[in-house]
């Protein structure tokens, strides 16, 4: 099970800590997934891509765009039908409040790695991504996570218990490498819940409607990437010349981005089993409203 180092954001010191720290300010979340982890074992291009990508990922284009992904995974999932998983299990009440509160905050970040990690790889392909807008003159997002987020917690990607391992290892062979998915270290934090919900997601992910559907919000994640309000300037070139191992960080971003499609389709399937909890927009995001000399200090 072991894939490309990971740098969890206790690890990071120095410029990763700080890149790790705004990246949390400017996405709204308590935690980073894998993607962000495994880009942050190359320091100058997790820097580097960053100071390419920061400005988007606040402006309220960024989040609209991954609300677009979020509800066409939402309207695909309505189309399959319930899970089941969440009625399978016995869990306390505060168990299943906690439980609420992990699904919610994967169901809101994975769309949005979705876009970024689009919008990295094409940049990476040498593509054009970003529109030429002067930088600060899209509308801009409050930052921080919001107050009622859960905090993310993982188990370890290779835990003691035999169970979880076997769960782990099925699961990495489905959705496919680098490394176990975040969001199932998390929900892993409720083993049974883990064991239900992968019982019945896992015989979905092997139809042709589940790969229909992960093809087109891959599809959609590129041309909103693509749309974003500021040109992301990097490239392959750029690699190079900051001395980083390309074929490793392209392969590492290519398969993360192929993945995400599945694990955005996923969450929203498991939060739509639920029943009651907010499937479109889990947490709406507020203008933030700055003198214009603020905006143009802090792009500096």
């Amino acid at each position: 099970m072991a894939g490309p180092k990971q740098v969890s954001e206790r690890e990071a010191h120095g410029d990763v800590e700080r890149v790790l720290y705004e990246m949390r300010q400017s996405l709204r979340v308590t935690g980073l997934d894998v993607t962000v982890r495994t880009w942050a074992g190359f320091e100058r291009f997790l820097v580097g891509m960053w100071e390419a990508m920061g400005p988007n990922t606040e402006t309220r284009a960024f989040e609209s765009a991954a609300d677009e992904v979020r509800a066409q995974a939402v309207a695909a999932v309505n189309r399959l039908g319930r899970l089941g998983a969440w009625d399978a299990v016995r869990l306390g009440e505060s168990q299943r409040y906690q439980l609420r509160g992990a699904l919610e905050l994967y169901h809101y970040l994975n769309p949005k790695m979705l876009v970024f990690t689009s919008a990295v790889k094409l940049a990476l392909q040498d593509e054009r991504v970003g529109a030429l807008q002067p930088l600060g003159s899209a509308e801009r997002i409050a930052r921080g996570p919001p107050p009622r987020m859960m905090a993310m917690e993982w188990v370890p990607e290779w835990p003691d218990d035999a169970r979880l391992r076997r769960l782990f290892t099925d699961i990495l062979e489905t959705v496919g490498p680098p490394s176990v998915p975040g969001e199932f270290r998390g929900l892993a934090l409720w083993p049974e819940y883990l064991e239900a919900a992968w019982e019945r997601l896992r015989p979905r992910m092997k139809g042709e409607p589940w790969a229909r559907a992960c093809d087109a919000l891959l599809a959609t994640s590129r041309r909103l990437a693509r749309g974003l309000p500021y040109e992301v300037a990097l490239s392959r070139e750029r690699l190079v010349v900051l001395r980083e191992d390309v074929e490793v960080i392209q392969r590492v971003t290519d398969q993360f981005e192929w993945r995400l499609p599945v694990l955005v389709l996923g969450m929203a399937t498991l939060v739509s089993d639920v029943g009651d909890l907010e499937r479109r927009l889990p947490f709406p995001a507020e203008a933030r409203l700055v003198p214009d000399f603020v905006v143009a200090e802090e792009l500096r």
